[in-house]
């Protein structure tokens, strides 16, 4: 990863990834971490409804339509927006390493403009651990999978506890999240993001 900030550079005893074995299998639709969730929830009427896909190894594929709400100049889409799809495919990489990690660092490139209406194609991937840190990598592509890069990222996750969300979460919305009887999505609501 040349010229990638020092604060992204994974330490020299950094390991490789390993893909946990209950991880969804290659190809299979990650699906909402939680609804109420801006990057890939189904409840945000405005929000991106990132589509993730479990990949080979520890990556991920994910698609992201630039609607006229994501718009920052006219008939381009916002690049805030472009970074929060970025955030969301790097923050869906740590449901394959079955981990709760939240976004420690992100660093964007913005190579080129999105206009509406277009897909946006994400991949991204793991590309070292160490401790509690998680360093990773994702492009987003116009044009197709392997069209010309419009955005990429490099990133940081933190491995933290429940007791992050708990403490630091509206009160109705963790109540409301602990309370879901299904156990794989009241684990999942917690899974990304500070």
């Amino acid at each position: 990863m040349s010229g990638t900030s020092p604060g992204l550079q994974p330490p020299a005893d950094a390991v490789k990834p390993v893909r946990h074995p209950d991880a969804p299998a290659p190809g299979e639709l990650l699906g909402a971490h939680y609804g109420q969730c801006f990057g890939c929830g189904g409840d945000q009427p405005h929000g991106l409804h990132l589509q993730a896909r479990a990949g080979e190894g520890v990556s991920i594929s994910a698609e992201f339509l630039v609607r006229p709400a994501h718009q920052g100049a006219p008939g381009l889409a916002h690049g805030g927006v472009l970074a929060t799809a970025l955030d969301e495919t790097l923050g869906s990489l740590n449901w394959l390493l079955r981990t709760i990690a939240v976004t420690g660092r992100l660093e964007t490139d913005f190579r080129r403009p999105v206009p509406v209406d277009t897909m946006l194609y994400l991949e991204a991937e793991v590309t070292a651990v160490a401790g509690r840190k998680i360093y990773s990598t994702a492009t987003g592509r116009i044009g197709g999978p392997d069209g010309p890069v419009a955005v990429r990222a490099d990133a940081l996750f933190i491995e933290v506890k429940v007791d992050h969300f708990v403490n630091h979460g509206r009160e109705e919305e963790i109540r409301a999240a602990m309370d879901d009887p299904d156990q794989i999505r009241r684990t999942r609501a917690f899974e990304v993001n500070p």
